[in-house]
């Protein structure tokens, strides 16, 4: 293992510093699944990337070095440039996921209890409930309504802007509910955030409800029922930011999983030509378990080779199941970093990845005896060290903690299934599914080099 800081001279050490920079401010501003595709979407088109829709359209034909990417319902996209070998040698795949852990708006959130109101929210992904308490929140998403018209949702984020929070007990009080488990001292159905307190004069009855549905109707233009055609994500407020004197950390929220979408997407969108055609997927649902249209067990992905093979004259099912069969993935996921304040769940004898040394591969993930993992080959494992070493990545190797602590998945075992060589890869964290999670800036860069290499190198 080498520690990546030892290794930058003066003007690397800049290189990693203004890396990060976009990173954090493309986090401060991509906090949901939907406004990190929309940021990936217009990057793609600036990058020369087309949609997989106008080529069909237009009836366009595709050839070696050509960009197109499809867009999955504005909230997953797959980015391809295409190679000068044959569809059917196969890919090279970075794939990551862009939603992270959050509370969502039910579909009848608005209400009123002791003249204050509410929404009432139902988490989404493993979150430890109490982490959500007396935090300041924003709220994104869109609101649907009939005549076809979608209202985009920001509030919470600007200066100008009122933030959101979730009540809690307070200690005078607190004697009973201390005593209580970690995991029942807020319970899921108290994750209610506070809304507003002034009541609507010409009301009698939930006056405050009024008021707050006036305010809806008036600011953003739509009323109680088209709640049932919203998806509307609290998340916490507030930019990324740099943490440490030395500045040599990431604290904001969400970077399990963007912080691997954003370099996983920064490095495709900088190759210039590529021998084996490259792919960055970038999905939806991972912290649900990868179901539904937008989440890996779909087969959009699938339905996006064929089209392009399609395109390129070059269809057949055969061909298509041998473009999966032959190709190559990282997993691209964020994995535990040691912490000493908990070192007791921590892998011993270096098998836990650390702050500072760089792109962590895991071999396998899974739990309970490696159950529902994805398990590399070693021979897959040997080229990737070759890749990695012959480009100057810094990298090194991890599982989740201790055997018996805990465990985790992740897309691998999903795209496993055809057939293809698949190992987790990503960048080591502290604080994972909190509201803030915390990255060293080190291993944020070293994973922009090692997807960068990968996709360009790979054979």
């Amino acid at each position: 293992m080498k520690l990546a800081w030892k290794k930058y001279n003066e003007e690397q050490m800049k290189t990693v510093m203004g890396f990060n920079k976009g990173y954090i401010d493309f986090l401060s501003q991509a906090k949901t699944e939907r406004t990190f595709m929309k940021k990936a979407e217009a990057l793609a088109k600036e990058a020369g990337y087309i949609n997989i829709e106008e080529v069909i359209e237009k009836g366009m034909h595709l050839k070696a070095q050509d960009k197109v990417y499809m867009n999955q319902m504005n909230k997953s996209i797959a980015l391809m440039h295409i190679g000068d070998l044959p569809l059917e040698k196969g890919m090279n795949i970075v794939g990551a996921h862009i939603d992270s852990p959050r509370l969502d708006l039910k579909q009848h959130p608005l209400y009123e209890e002791g003249q204050l109101a509410f929404f009432d929210t139902h988490y989404y992904g493993g979150v430890k409930k109490y982490q959500w308490v007396t935090v300041p929140l924003a709220i994104y998403g869109v609101v649907c309504l009939k005549d076809g018209t979608t209202i985009d949702i920001q509030i919470g984020d600007q200066p100008e802007d009122p933030v959101f929070v979730i009540s809690d007990l307070l200690i005078h009080l607190s004697s009973d509910r201390m005593q209580k488990k970690a995991a029942e001292v807020i319970e899921g159905e108290s994750l209610n955030v506070t809304i507003g307190s002034i009541p609507l004069e010409q009301e009698e009855k939930e006056a405050v409800k009024a008021n707050i549905l006036s305010i809806l109707k008036k600011t953003y233009g739509f009323e109680e029922e088209d709640f049932i055609s919203a998806e509307l994500e609290v998340v916490p407020a507030g930019p990324a930011r740099d943490c440490g004197l030395d500045r040599s950390l990431v604290l904001g929220y969400g970077q399990d999983d963007k912080v691997c979408a954003y370099t996983s997407l920064q490095a495709m969108l900088e190759l210039d030509h590529v021998e084996k055609s490259a792919v960055c997927l970038l999905v939806d649902k991972e912290e649900v378990g990868s179901q539904g249209a937008t989440g890996m067990q779909s087969r959009f992905f699938e339905n996006f080779v064929a089209e392009v093979i399609n395109a390129m004259g070059e269809y057949s099912e055969l061909a298509c199941k041998r473009s999966f069969l032959h190709s190559s993935m990282l997993s691209s996921d964020v994995c535990a970093a040691h912490d000493p304040n908990y070192a007791d769940v921590s892998a011993p004898n270096n098998n836990m990845p650390r702050f500072g040394y760089g792109l962590a591969f895991n071999k396998y993930t899974g739990a309970r005896g490696k159950s529902g993992c994805n398990d590399a080959n070693a021979e897959y494992v040997a080229r990737l060290r070759a890749v990695m070493d012959a480009n100057d990545v810094i990298w090194q190797t991890g599982e989740l903690g201790k055997v018996d602590a805990g465990g985790g998945g992740t897309i691998a075992y999903i795209l496993a299934n055809y057939g293809m060589n698949v190992i987790d890869c990503g960048v080591p964290l502290h604080n994972m599914h909190a509201p803030f999670e915390l990255a060293s800036k080190a291993d944020v860069y070293e994973a922009y080099c090692g997807y960068k290499a990968f996709l360009k190198d790979m054979k």
